[in-house]
């Protein structure tokens, strides 16, 4: 967007109203990782407030290296896992759908609905068992549709890394799928083998 430096600029010094535009321009985008990542849970509110919150800190310290939106992942990336880390003991998984984060305004009878209700569940289950480092670059590569290199720079690892762990979180998640009965019939496409040099 090019008014988004001009924006960035005012709302680093200090600006409301340009930290307001920024907030209702990005705040979608945020909260559909937020609910990807806490797998729909009640919190996400208050975790994307949290956000931006951090990033109302910190957006001083944005340089314009990379990306805004890249640097707003980043930020929503740390603060769902500093949430979750809080919250391990007592994980909640929540049917309720978010307006503004749901993707698919399609209208549906109500037994597609629930049918298709219980799939994204079983499989934010079984999202949930895949160790983070996996489970944060499937999420933002497999639903949020980001290349591995702005991932790379999203999680502070080596594109080959992050092609490494995607190639494991597909494997894991593959060989879990027939324990979902919603999902058995499911198949993952693989894209080739693990990258050398990273780790898993």
């Amino acid at each position: 967007m090019s008014d988004e430096p001009a924006l960035l600029a005012r709302a680093a010094g200090g600006d409301r109203t340009a930290f307001r535009t920024l907030y209702e321009r990005h705040r979608g985008s945020v909260a559909r990782l937020v609910y990807r990542m806490l797998n729909g849970a009640r919190e996400v509110d208050d975790v994307v407030q949290e956000v931006f919150l951090q990033v109302h800190r910190s957006l001083k310290d944005f340089n314009g290296q990379s990306k805004f939106s890249t640097w707003l992942h980043r930020v929503t990336v740390n603060v769902v896992l500093m949430h979750r880390r809080a919250a391990k003991s007592r994980p909640v998984f929540s049917g309720e759908v978010i307006a503004d984060v749901t993707e698919d305004d399609c209208a549906v009878l109500p037994d597609e609905d629930a049918a298709r209700r219980e799939r994204v569940r079983a499989f934010a289950r079984l999202l949930d068992r895949i160790a983070e480092k996996k489970r944060v670059v499937f999420i933002l590569h497999e639903l949020e549709g980001m290349p591995p290199t702005e991932i790379a720079e999203i999680v502070g690892a080596p594109v080959l890394t992050v092609r490494t762990r995607l190639f494991y979180a597909r494997r894991e998640l593959e060989g879990m799928l027939s324990e979902e009965p919603s999902l058995a019939a499911l198949q993952l496409s693989f894209t080739g083998g693990p990258a050398n040099g990273g780790d898993p």
